[in-house]
C-alpha cells in the first residue's frame, strides 16, 4: 500500500518551480506596500531619503510577516499560504493620528494596538460578534471618504500627472485580468510617471550610493503613548479579528484544509500582532494578513505554503536592496496622490460591499448606518462643530473614523441587547 504524500498545503516544490510562483505572489501584492509608503511619506512630508528607508523597512516587514504566517513558529502564524501587508485602513488611521498628534504618537498607537490584539485573543469568541458587517462596512466607508479628502491636495499639486495616473489605474482595473489586474496601481503609477517625464517636470533626487539598505529604528523618535489618540487603531485592532476570521477560513478552504477558526485565527492574529510590534519600532503601520494572494492560489492551483514563504524571502531581499528603494522613492508626488485617490476610493467601495450583506430594510440597521455616517462625516464637513467640547470629547467625536467606529459598535450592541430583551420567551419557559 502506497504511503500517502503530504497535504497540498505542506508540499515542497523544486526550486525551478518555487521561484517563479513566489515571484508571482510578490507581483500580486507589491502595489500595496509601495503605495502605502508613498501615502505616508506624502502625508508626513518625508524627504526622499527617509521615504526610501521607510520603504525598505516596510518591504522587510512584509517579508518577515509572510514567512511567519507561512511557516509558523510556536503557535504564531497559521501555516497557510498568506502574504502580509500594511493595512490600508490602518495606514489611513496612522496618518490621521500623525497629522493630529505627531508621528511619534502614531507609532505609539501601532504598538498599543498590537499589544491590545495579543491581550484580546483569549476573548476572541466574545469580541468578534461586536463587529458584524454593518459595523465593519460603515467604518471602512468612512475611512475611505475621509482619506480621499486627505489625499486630494497631493494629487492637485501637479494636476495632469495625477489625472493620468487615476485614468490609467482605472483602465487597468477594468481591462486587465488575473495578476496583471492586481498590478493596476503600479501600472497606473508607471504611466503617470512617464507623463511627468514627458511634461519636463523635475523628479525628486534621492541621495545615497549604498547597495544595502538597513531599516531605521525609531525614525520618528521615541514612541509616545496616548490612549485617546490611539483609540482609532485600538478599535481597528479588535475589528481586525473579524477580518482575520473570514480570511483564515477562506484560505483554509482554498488549500483543502478543514477550517478550524478556534485554533487558526488566534495564530493568524498573533503573527499580525508580532509584525505590527516591529512595524511600530521601524516607523511602519499596523500589519495585516492579505486575502489578495488567495486569488493567486486559486488561479494557479498551487496550494503550498512554502511558495508564499519563498515570496517572503524575496520581499526581504527587495527591502534590503538600496538602489531599488531609492528608485521607487523618487516617484513624483502628484503621481502618488493620484494613486492614493484610487486606493482610498476602493477602500470606500469595500465598505459598501461589506454593507451589501446587511438588511437595510430593518429599521435598527438603517438607524445604525445613518448615525454612523453622520458621526463619521461631520468632522470632515463641519470641523468646527466640536470645538467647544472638552479635550477628551473632542478627541473622541472630532475625528471621523473613531467616532464612526464607536457609534456603530455601541449602537449595534445596544439594539442587539434590546432585541434580545424584547424577544418573547420560548413556550413553557418560566
Amino acid at each position: 500500500m502506497a504511503t500517502p504524500g503530504p497535504a497540498p498545503v505542506d508540499a515542497r516544490l523544486p526550486l525551478h518551480r518555487l521561484l517563479p510562483l513566489a515571484a508571482q505572489h510578490v507581483l500580486a501584492m507589491i502595489a500595496a506596500p509601495v503605495s502605502t509608503v508613498f501615502l505616508l511619506a506624502g502625508g508626513l512630508h518625508l524627504p526622499p531619503d527617509r521615504t526610501a528607508a521607510l520603504l525598505s523597512a516596510t518591504l522587510v516587514l512584509c517579508g518577515a510577516g509572510t514567512l511567519l504566517q507561512s511557516l509558523g513558529v510556536l503557535r504564531i502564524g497559521a501555516r497557510l499560504p498568506f502574504v502580509m501587508l500594511p493595512g490600508g485602513a490602518a495606514a489611513a488611521l496612522f496618518l490621521q493620528i500623525a497629522r493630529e498628534h505627531g508621528a511619534a504618537t502614531a507609532s505609539g498607537a501601532v504598538l498599543l494596538a498590537a499589544a491590545l490584539l495579543l491581550a484580546a485573543l483569549p476573548l476572541y469568541g466574545r469580541l468578534v460578534r461586536f463587529f458584524p458587517p454593518l459595523v465593519m462596512g460603515a467604518t471602512v466607508l468612512v475611512i475611505g471618504v475621509t482619506m480621499v479628502a486627505v489625499a486630494a491636495p497631493m494629487a492637485t499639486a501637479g494636476g495632469g500627472p495625477a489625472l493620468v495616473t487615476v485614468a490609467a489605474t482605472a483602465l487597468g482595473f477594468l481591462l486587465l485580468r488575473g495578476v496583471w489586474r492586481q498590478l493596476s496601481v503600479l501600472l497606473g503609477m508607471a504611466v503617470g510617471t512617464a507623463a511627468t517625464a514627458l511634461s519636463g517636470a523635475p523628479f525628486r533626487a534621492v541621495p545615497g550610493d549604498a547597495v544595502l539598505a538597513l531599516p531605521r529604528l525609531l525614525p520618528y523618535g521615541v514612541p509616545h503613548f496616548d490612549l485617546l489618540a490611539a483609540l482609532p487603531l485600538l478599535v481597528f485592532a479588535l475589528a481586525s479579528l473579524a477580518e482575520a476570521t473570514g480570511q483564515t477560513v477562506l484560505n483554509s478552504r482554498a488549500v483543502g484544509r478543514d477550517p478550524r477558526p478556534a485554533r487558526d485565527v488566534p495564530r493568524t492574529a498573533r503573527a499580525d500582532a508580532a509584525a505590527s510590534l516591529l512595524a511600530g519600532l521601524f516607523g511602519g503601520v499596523t500589519m495585516v494578513t492579505s486575502a489578495e494572494n488567495i486569488g493567486v492560489v486559486r488561479l494557479t492551483g498551487v496550494r503550498s505554503r512554502f511558495v508564499t514563504a519563498a515570496a517572503g524571502a524575496l520581499l526581504v531581499l527587495c527591502g534590503l536592496l538600496a538602489p531599488l528603494t531609492r528608485l521607487l522613492a523618487a516617484l513624483p508626488v502628484p503621481v502618488v496622490g493620484g494613486a492614493a485617490l484610487v486606493i482610498y476610493a476602493v477602500i470606500a467601495a469595500m465598505g459598501i460591499a461589506m454593507l451589501a450583506g446587511t438588511d437595510l430594510d430593518d429599521r435598527a440597521a438603517a438607524t445604525v448606518l445613518a448615525l454612523t455616517l453622520l458621526a463619521g462625516l461631520l468632522p470632515l464637513l463641519a470641523p468646527r462643530l466640536y470645538a467647544p467640547l472638552p479635550t477628551w470629547a473632542h478627541a473622541l467625536l472630532g475625528s471621523g473614523v473613531p467616532a464612526a467606529a464607536l457609534t456603530a459598535a455601541t449602537l449595534t450592541a445596544l439594539f442587539t441587547r434590546l432585541g434580545t430583551a424584547r424577544r418573547p420567551a420560548p413556550a413553557g419557559a418560566e
